[in-house]
């Protein structure tokens, strides 16, 4: 099936939502970035042109696809940003976004149980297109993809004929990634398998590099304190400040992100930013799944009013040093204000000890070089988008 490529536009819904940034002084204009909004703005106008229907219209007019973009190039450059324009101004309602890893990591849950039902019913159906369906089902029209990376074989093994099925199926994708499609799964164990995505990839995308000229992430936290101790109007202002600082003097809006099933609430985000009082993540059942989430949904995260882990904490405490363990281990950026220094936040023997690596981390995470580096694929060590 061929594809239709939208030519760049120069007034579309995403060229306007980064000019109207760069106005209000939140962005400084950078030409990569306005050619890749300008791509962005071309997927845009394809989906809104009426191509796209129901899953039942589309099975009968078998629309010719919109080509997508695939949009790469090296840490902080503004993908992650481009993309969030991008999503939130496509005037289509049938549109998915999330971060590539947990993407796969649902799509292997599928296949997983349909086996187990298939295996009790004796049923040789591909699990493949048993997953694929209720995707196509739902109506989506586009896919859109964080940090498109490929290390794990399995992964490597099925994006071909997950994708074929998908693209077949009339579905858009639109992915950011560090690296291009040639350097995906680089030296991975049969590798040769794997080529033939990258062919159908290629034909499905249009691959366009982002060499912006600086890294906007590191300038962001550039001579910043990023923690404060002490409560009250000081410690709010100061987190204000920073806030404001961090989101290019954007005050940023509530809204909510999805975890196994349910609804996270984020009191404020704007530009990858989040901020959240500390009973917002500690205080409430909040698990390693949600924080987990929480670390891919966001680059930077602010908590106000982080207070000393005494034994009447201890849930909280422990939900805390998780948190702290995630975000740490994915590359996320952390402000916080303290109501007393690091090394007193635990006041308990037993929270002590379990504190250890936390208060480590915690003072690793104001670093210069902490602060400097990028977001990190969860539990490779890999740097990511």
């Amino acid at each position: 099936m061929s594809t239709t490529t939208p030519s760049p536009k120069t007034d579309g819904p995403v060229s306007a939502a980064y000019t109207a940034l760069v106005a209000r002084g939140v962005l400084t204009g950078d030409p990569a970035q306005q050619a890749a909004a300008r791509l962005l703005d071309g997927v845009a106008s394809g989906l809104e042109g009426g191509q796209h229907s129901g899953f039942l219209a589309r099975l009968i007019e078998r629309p010719e696809p919109i080509r997508g973009l695939y949009l790469f190039g090296e840490v902080g450059r503004g993908k992650t940003m481009l993309m969030d324009l991008f999503f939130a101004n496509v005037a289509i309602k049938q549109k998915l976004r999330v971060h590539f890893h947990e993407f796969m990591d649902e799509i292997h849950a599928g296949i997983a149980a349909f086996r187990k039902r298939a295996k009790a019913k004796g049923d040789d159906s591909d699990p493949v297109e048993a997953v694929v369906k209720p995707i196509v089902k739902s109506g989506l029209v586009l896919l859109c993809l964080d940090e498109f990376h490929v290390h794990d074989i399995t992964n490597a093994m099925l994006l071909y004929r997950l994708f074929d099925r998908l693209f077949a199926a009339g579905v858009t994708l639109v992915a950011t990634s560090n690296v291009a499609p040639d350097g995906l799964y680089k030296d991975g164990l049969n590798r040769e398998l794997f080529v033939p995505f990258i062919k159908l990839l290629k034909e499905r995308t249009l691959v366009a590099a982002l060499p912006a000229a600086q890294d906007f992430r590191r300038l962001k936290f550039a001579g910043q304190d990023v923690y404060f101790v002490g409560t009250g109007a000081a410690a709010r202002d100061a987190m204000d400040r920073l806030w404001l600082r961090i989101t290019g003097g954007e005050p940023g809006a509530p809204t909510s992100f999805e975890s196994t099933g349910r609804q996270i609430a984020v009191p404020l985000t704007a530009l990858g930013a989040a901020r959240f009082g500390f009973g917002d993540l500690c205080e409430k059942p909040l698990g390693s799944r949600d924080f987990v989430r929480l670390s891919h949904q966001f680059d930077s995260i602010i908590i106000d009013d982080v207070p000393q882990m005494d034994r009447t904490r201890s849930d909280a405490a422990k939900r805390f040093i998780l948190l702290i363990d995630t975000l740490y281990d994915r590359g996320v950026k952390l402000g916080a204000s303290f109501a007393v220094p690091l090394e007193q936040l635990a006041s308990d023997d037993k929270t002590a000890f379990e504190f250890r690596r936390t208060l480590s981390r915690l003072i690793e995470m104001q670093s210069e070089d902490y602060l400097a580096q990028g977001l990190r694929a969860t539990g490779s060590g890999e740097v990511s988008a």
